[in-house]
């Protein structure tokens, strides 16, 4: 083997020893940087349809409460109803005895229920109330909803009217008021029931639950939920393969089975195992559920 020959050779074997040994390196530095990195545990979610409810306290209203007042003096000789009695229209309710004969009657303006009703022997001064009548057909709920959900309601919405008494209705928003209370910063909605038979009463107290338009949420574990360094509530998800990002979040509803949340992407990689020891856009190992 002559001597170029031999020198051609042991430039190629050094070379190929470099190239190898270089390798080497970085598969042995590659080694290390991953058993440096920590490793997460993930899984893949995406947002599904939800219909947020509203739980309000509500109270029934009569439709109109009218005190029905006499127009002239005089002496109550006759009633033609009792209290709590349904009376129709231009029914006669208190007869007076008086001269004044075209004057004698008081009469129903509407059908409706008595609430009080003066005694015969009673005398009535001109503008005296001889009965209050209220109309229950139809009924209205009436609740308030606060600011930060406002924008969420909108008439025609259906409502489930819960009763105090048992009973359970389900109806439509029938009013959503523009203007805020002073007092307590909130919005009055309403829902009108029909109420033919008069079972639902004045003043009752019940829960109003508005079911609004539906939106795509995520439901959650609440475990993996976390603070940042600002107290901000938020999650933590894997972006771009291998980096850790954490994301506030708007809890919708804290069901039994899990929290539905909002204000994140659609798609998400969730970080279940371990989100509790790394950072925000820290690179780590993943290991998908």
């Amino acid at each position: 083997m002559n001597k170029n020959i031999r020198i051609s050779l042991a430039i190629f074997i050094i070379a190929l020893l470099t190239l190898l040994s270089g390798q080497f390196e970085d598969e042995v530095e590659k080694k290390v940087v991953k058993k440096e990195l920590f490793t997460v545990e993930t899984i893949e979610t995406s947002a599904s349809p939800y219909q947020p409810l509203i739980k309000l306290k509500s109270t029934t209203v009569s439709e109109t409460r009218v005190e029905v007042k006499a127009k002239t003096s005089g002496e109550v000789v006759k009633i033609g109803s009792r209290q709590g009695d349904y009376v129709n229209k231009d029914s006669i309710l208190c007869s007076l005895g008086i001269v004044e004969l075209n004057r004698t009657e008081v009469k129903a303006p509407f059908s409706g229920y008595l609430e009080m009703i003066v005694k015969p022997g009673n005398f009535l001064e001109r503008g005296q109330v001889c009965a209050t009548i209220i109309q229950l057909n139809p009924i209205t709920f009436v609740a308030e909803v606060p600011e930060s959900d406002i924008n969420k309601v909108k008439e025609g919405q259906e409502v489930v009217l819960n009763l105090i008494t048992g009973e359970s209705i389900i109806g439509n928003l029938s009013f959503v008021s523009k203007s805020a209370s002073n007092l307590t910063r909130t919005f009055k909605v309403e829902a009108e029931i029909k109420n033919e038979k008069g079972v639902i009463r004045d003043g009752i107290t019940s829960e109003m639950i508005i079911r609004t338009s539906k939106i795509y949420a995520h439901k959650i574990s609440p475990s993996v939920l976390m603070l940042n360094d600002k107290g901000i509530l938020g999650i933590k998800v894997i972006e771009n393969g291998d980096r850790v990002k954490f994301l506030p979040i708007d809890i919708l509803e804290d069901s039994e089975d899990g929290i539905w949340i909002t204000g994140v992407p659609n798609n998400i990689q969730l970080i279940i195992q371990g989100q509790g020891f790394v950072e925000n856009n820290q690179k780590v190992l993943v290991s998908s559920s």
